[in-house]
């Protein structure tokens, strides 16, 4: 069974955790082994004095001639080998060995003959002591690790979650949701509504629309620590760009209508030209000028997120060859594959329409229309798209290179794309050409 993290536990969190794990455990090892030694020291040194002092009243017995005690002999066949080496030589010493299996503190010095008298001093309380503290010190370590572990996983986790919102409200903002906002208490952001026109339904945990600007109830900030600080930026970043992006949706739809009235005019006034190559070309500008703004309103509907799809079973095959005859361009159509999809008949033949029409416009015949179960892709056999376009998508009016630009077919099929739900790669054949990709979701 594998283990499922929550989304905010990421590296962060793991590197954060094992540095402190790593930390607590070299403190507790540093500490342990200090205590350790202290408190061996001095047990030791205390066994060592003892057994010293009671070899001292054991060598002024056998001198006096009297006799030894239980714990004292002279050469006792339990002594150890070093220790009875080191007496023999003249020199006093102690060392701890075992005694009938039970620890035992040896102190040793010289006799007359090259002999050793030895003393035995029991040290099973002083090992016990020695064994408790090892013990006690591998519980605390342990419980201090634990403890410092979870109240410093605490601390972290509330960043990486807090990191992990903020990342989270910036997929949403490059995602197109220009309202979401990361709203962090220590920033001291606007909790209240914010003014300027709605640009849609929300997506991502929202509950809905909003209205209204940052005028409305403040929190209190706190004191900001970085996170805080990145989510401030980002907060003001969003609201700076979606202030932009709705003047720029504004004046694109205002500019619009106001050439609707006067072009509206200019059309009538064209069809009353006599028949002849000026009026033709008069004729033909001003179908141009109209097609352009209704192009330009299209874009204004698709950035505000007005637009609502009337889904409906299609097949693809021939809903295709419909919008390939409806441009008229001679394109074939080849069908590897036919499946139904629950679109929306119209976008989906106005996304088709720009494709097909931009092939013809801009790239060079034959153009080929390939429905292959929920992809359709239209390809043509000219320079291919431009390097811009491929990595970033279309973008408005843009040239690069003294070349033409694609004006705002591929924008409209992008934008219509996603409101159907499909989504639209542009890219390049290796064998030269465009190549633009249609994927949709299949019934």
């Amino acid at each position: 069974m594998r283990l499922v993290l929550p989304p905010w536990s990421g590296t962060l969190a793991a590197k954060a955790a094992a540095f402190i794990t790593v930390m607590c455990c070299a403190l507790a090892a540093l500490l342990g082994v200090l205590v350790h030694v202290q408190v061996t020291n001095q047990t030791v040194g205390q066994a060592r004095e003892q057994a010293l002092q009671r070899l001292t009243q054991a060598t002024e017995r056998y001198e006096a001639g009297d006799t030894l005690r239980r714990d004292a002999g002279v050469d006792p066949p339990e002594l150890p080998g070093e220790l009875r080496d080191l007496a023999v030589a003249g020199d006093r010493g102690t060392m701890v060995a075992e005694r009938e299996g039970r620890p035992t503190m040896w102190a040793a010095g010289p006799v007359d003959g090259e002999r050793a008298l030895a003393v035995a001093v029991d040290y099973s309380q002083q090992a016990r002591t020695i064994e408790g503290l090892d013990r006690a010190i591998l519980w605390s370590s342990g419980l201090a690790i634990g403890a410092t572990l979870l109240v410093g996983a605490f601390a972290v986790t509330r960043v990486t979650r807090r990191l992990h919102t903020t990342a989270l409200v910036a997929r949403r903002i490059s995602a197109g949701d220009l309202d979401a906002r990361v709203n962090d208490p220590r920033t001291g952001t606007p909790t209240g509504p914010r003014t300027g026109p709605h640009t849609g339904p929300r997506t991502g945990s929202g509950t809905g629309p909003r209205t209204g600007s940052g005028t409305g109830p403040r929190r209190k900030a706190g004191p900001q620590d970085e996170v805080a600080a990145v989510a401030a930026a980002l907060d003001s970043m969003a609201a700076s760009l979606q202030g932009k992006l709705l003047a720029e949706q504004r004046f694109t739809a205002d500019v619009a209508h106001e050439l609707r009235t006067p072009l509206t005019g200019l059309h009538a006034a064209a069809e009353l030209l006599p028949p002849g190559r000026p009026t033709e070309l008069v004729r033909d500008r001003v179908a141009a000028l109209r097609t352009l703004t209704e192009d330009l309103l299209e874009i204004s509907r698709l950035d505000t997120g007005r637009e609502r799809v009337e889904l409906d079973t299609e097949r693809l095959g021939p809903l295709a060859e419909r919008a390939v005859r409806a441009a008229g361009n001679g394109t074939e159509v080849r069908v590897v594959r036919d499946v139904s999809v629950e679109t929306d008949r119209r976008r989906l033949e106005r996304v088709l329409g720009n494709l097909v029409a931009n092939a013809h416009k801009h790239g060079r015949g034959p153009v080929v229309l390939t429905v292959d179960g929920p992809v359709v892709t239209v390809r043509d056999h000219g320079d291919g798209f431009p390097e811009y376009l491929v990595a970033h998508g279309p973008q408005r009016f843009r040239t690069e290179g003294g070349t033409r630009g694609h004006g705002l077919g591929l924008t409209i099929a992008r934008g219509q794309a996603e409101v159907l739900g499909a989504r639209l790669e542009f890219a390049n054949a290796p064998e030269g050409g465009a190549v633009a990709t249609l994927k949709l979701a299949a019934e």
